[in-house]
């Protein structure tokens, strides 16, 4: 789907395994990006490299807006007292369902905006894609998706692969800001888990590129959707 699944894998961190709020979210973000850098090259065989780079404006555009996004939300979600960012946390995953929906639903057509007003439109989108993505540890593939549809016109499957190559190098950038507090220790004491969940995601990615564009949307979607509006409920009464 264009998606990096940490929107499904945070609320496991936090319920079953039992993280904290911050730690769960520093987990996801080092997962995200071993699954975004792998999902980017499985879905080559569908979607070439040389495609993806030949909308390199696109990708900048978005880029300048999400790279300053990810480091501020970053920095918030470190001063955020732990059940204020449960509840941050809870909002958001409701707000990804909906998205979910709506966004992969959203049929290719003109862009809703050209020259320099998209453009500018295109780095505000960045930036509250890139405050989400860090706020969460996730890709921001159910917010790219759809702004890359609707205000640039991408066809749905290469804007998947689009919002891969904005996710990686703006999740990079939350991961650096999040390497810089004591709360990133997390990793190291749980480097075994962190290295057996990202072999799980990496063989997922795989499958799921061998799968895109077989598995009927209107199954699929409406599932996902459910799964996170669970999954809001349950961090939001997270004790």
């Amino acid at each position: 789907m264009g998606l990096g699944g940490a929107e499904f894998r945070l609320p496991l961190l936090i319920g079953p395994f039992r993280f904290a709020a911050l730690e769960a979210v520093i987990l996801n973000k080092a997962m995200s990006l071993v699954v975004v850098a792998s999902s980017l090259f499985f879905r080559a065989g569908t979607i070439p490299l040389g495609t993806v780079a030949s909308h390199w404006s696109i990708i900048v555009n978005l880029l300048a807006g999400s790279l300053l996004g990810a480091w501020f939300g970053a920095s918030w979600a470190l001063r955020l007292k732990s059940d204020s960012l449960y509840r941050v946390i809870a909002i958001l995953l409701l707000a990804i369902a909906v998205m979910l929906v709506i966004g992969h639903n959203t049929a290719t057509g003109a862009p809703i905006l050209t020259g320099s007003a998209q453009t500018i439109a295109g780095v505000l989108a960045g930036l509250i894609i890139g405050v989400v993505a860090a706020l969460l540890g996730v890709a921001g593939g159910e917010l790219l998706i759809p702004t890359l549809i609707l205000l640039f016109g991408v066809d749905i499957k290469l804007a998947g692969s689009l919002s891969l190559a904005v996710s990686l190098p703006t999740m990079i950038v939350g991961f650096a800001r999040y390497s810089r507090d004591q709360s990133f220790s997390v990793i190291a004491r749980n480097w075994i888990f962190v290295l057996v969940m990202a072999a799980g995601s990496i063989v997922g990615s795989f499958i799921g590129g061998r799968l895109l564009g077989t598995v009927p949307t209107a199954i699929l979607l409406p599932l996902l959707a459910a799964i996170l509006v669970f999954s809001a409920y349950k961090v939001w009464n997270h004790k």
